[in-house]
Order: C-alpha cells, then structure tokens, then sequence
C-alpha cells in the first residue's frame, strides 16, 4: 500500500486520485494514519462483503488501526491528537 503525508496529499491532489483508482492509499500527519483513500470500485467490493478474504483482513487491520485498536474511540481521540497539534503548532 502506498502512503503519503497529508502535505504531499495537498500538493499532488490529482495524483493522489490517480493512485488511489490503482491502490489504496494511507495519508499520514506526522507520521501516523490519519486517512485511507481508495476507488469507489474497492468500496462496493468491501462494501458487497464479495472482497477476498486478503483484502478482507486488510482492512480490517487498517481500520483497527485508524481507530486506535478501541484505545479512546476514532473520532474523538482524532479531535484531541489533532487538537494537541494545534496547541503545539502556536
């Protein structure tokens, strides 16, 4: 799986929508996953419940990972990381 910063998400925008149509792709902030990108055709595939057991398991691990393996919930520790980025960047 490919992976970008969110600063490269930002300044390629198109080539992060090209990519994506090949492959899924992870945006990081400082280097943890903040994002998943991937076609509308591997959403209805992971959405139909027809994906491999492969990708299957893939995103299950992707998605275990962008919400923090249950550690504090998956918006609201996102809000509070992004937050602390914020009082660390003024």
């Amino acid at each position: 799986m490919k992976t970008m910063t969110s600063v490269e998400a930002q300044n390629h925008f198109g080539l992060l929508l090209d990519s994506a149509q090949r492959e899924p792709i992870t945006i990081t902030r400082r280097g943890r996953p903040v994002a998943y990108l991937f076609s509308p055709q591997e959403y209805e595939t992971l959405m139909q419940g027809n994906a491999d057991t492969t990708a299957q398991s893939s995103t299950a691990e992707l998605l275990a990972a962008f919400r923090g393996s249950g550690t504090g919930g998956g918006a609201a520790r996102l809000v509070a990381e992004r937050e602390a980025d914020r009082q660390r960047e003024s």
